[in-house]
């Protein structure tokens, strides 16, 4: 994949994800001032339940299709109805399964309905995943967007006149469930105009995709747990009301993730190319990747660290969300590692090394496991940041290992000095800010033209100029 490829190709994903990302702040923000933290806890539970199991019944599918895809583009006919077939059956699955584990577990009445009424949407958004594999396989993430960005804003304006008009969290997602139906319905249209269907359903096929995509299943169904494993634990051992105030720490973090993998999401076809092509490639990119990530990764930890409190009065206008402040800082140390974990995950699955992507879920589910039930009943919100940091830092050793010893190693000297300078670019803005005693929304503005400055100096530094940096993004490969 060209530099111009890629750009077009991560921009398309980030805007989708950032759509995603801001409909989805406003809405808990929204329901956070309107509802208060009880009912936010209960949408952002129910909303935990149906991605965990979404994630399970189709996220390894998605991954196998897009690395096979991208390898046997003339496949596509018949990966579209027969993919689309086994995705159906496993989404099924994957909701009555839900709704079993949620039937047996101790929540209200209420926090259980909202649970079943949002799981339904597991089924069309896994099946919308088969279709966007095609199109990352195809590298034509823009189709992606197309077809999510209108209906997640169409979405977020009829949630948010519904709580206007007072209706409860259950009405909020009966209307999710109809718009991932939509997505689903305008990617099929989408898609079958760039491949024509081959309306035929091989049973040995189906049974093939299945058993090639059970690692990566299980592999996404570990990792699943491992990112909603503190709210679940938080609502058994504490409250909808708890689960509620933390959720506006990973609401506040949700941008960084979004855009950072969108970045890794769309260089990851890049990634299975470049095997092919060697190792020095391979490294290459992935040392890229990596310092792309880190660029947001440090900034935004300084943000919060300044600014973190202010930021959370601004937005959710509730004293309730407050005490979070502190837990929001301890947090958002794990988002150091983060870039190399997201990146070495997506390498490792491009050279076919899926069983250390395995054993790294597996190992850090049962760190999250053991210490979450230990941290969180003695130190209940703050001890689920302390489990953050000892999952995020066993997920990184494990995959430092796995890629130094299976694949390469890589120049910390060519990665971190950037990420470094914008971030002490970024102190050093603050600290001037703190003594001028400016409004928040100044300092906001001022902070964001500030590291879009220092990004893009830094950016022209690496590409040897303003003109060389145009003519390697824009020029044809």
């Amino acid at each position: 994949m060209g530099q111009r490829k890629l750009l077009t190709n991560s921009l398309s994903l980030l805007v989708n994800r950032l759509v995603q990302s801001i409909t989805s702040f406003v809405l808990v923000a929204s329901i956070a001032r309107t509802l208060g933290p009880y009912d936010l806890g209960r949408y952002l539970l129910a909303f935990s339940y149906y991605y965990m199991f979404m994630v399970i019944g189709s996220q390894g599918l998605k991954t196998l299709f897009t690395r096979e895809l991208s390898r046997n583009p003339q496949e596509m006919p018949a990966y579209l109805v027969s993919g689309t077939f086994l995705q159906m059956l496993l989404s099924i699955i994957a909701y009555l399964v839900q709704v079993i584990v949620v039937f047996l577990l101790p929540y209200s009445s209420d926090t259980s309905t909202t649970c079943y009424i949002m799981g339904l949407t597991i089924i069309p958004f896994s099946l919308s995943n088969i279709t966007e594999a095609i199109f990352q396989a195809q590298e034509r993430m823009n189709l992606i967007s197309i077809s999510t960005v209108p209906v997640y804003i169409l979405r977020l304006l009829v949630m948010l006149w519904f709580l206007r008009l007072n209706y409860g969290i259950d009405y909020l997602a009966v209307i999710l469930a109809i718009s991932e139906t939509l997505v689903f319905v305008i990617e099929w249209i989408l898609v079958t105009r760039v491949v024509t269907p081959k309306w035929e359903i091989k049973q040995d096929f189906v049974w093939h995709l299945f058993k090639s995509a059970w690692t990566f299943m299980l592999i996404d169904a570990v990792g699943i747990l491992s990112s909603r494993m503190s709210i679940i634990i938080i609502s058994l051992l504490g409250s909808e009301l708890m689960v509620g105030l933390y959720g506006v720490i990973g609401q506040l973090m949700l941008p960084f993730s979004l855009v950072t993998d969108s970045v890794s999401m769309a260089a990851f076809p890049s990634m299975t190319k470049a095997v092919a092509l060697g190792k020095e490639k391979s490294r290459s990119i992935t040392e890229n990747i990596i310092e792309m990530l880190l660029c947001i990764a440090l900034p935004f930890i300084v943000v919060v660290f300044f600014i973190g409190h202010d930021l959370i009065t601004f937005i959710y206008k509730n004293p309730d969300f407050s005490q979070v402040n502190l837990v929001l800082k301890v947090s958002c140390l794990s988002l150091i590692t983060y870039p190399f974990v997201r990146t070495f995950a997506y390498l490792l699955l491009a050279n076919g090394f899926e069983k250390f992507n395995l054993i790294e879920v597996i190992a850090t589910n049962i760190v999250g496991l053991f210490s979450g039930v230990i941290l969180i009943s003695q130190y209940e919100l703050m001890g689920a940041a302390f489990m953050q940091l000892a999952m995020g830092f066993t997920s990184f050793s494990l995959f430092v290992y796995a890629v130094y010893s299976q694949l390469f190693s890589l120049s910390l000297w060519r990665i971190t000095p950037r990420p470094l300078l914008i971030s002490v670019g970024m102190i050093l803005i603050f600290l001037i800010l703190e003594k001028l005693r400016l409004n928040f929304i100044l300092i906001l503005l001022i902070s964001t033209c500030s590291y879009s400055f220092f990004a893009a100096c830094l950016a022209i530094h690496k590409f040897g100029g303003a003109r060389s940096m145009w003519s390697k993004l824009f020029s044809k490969n």
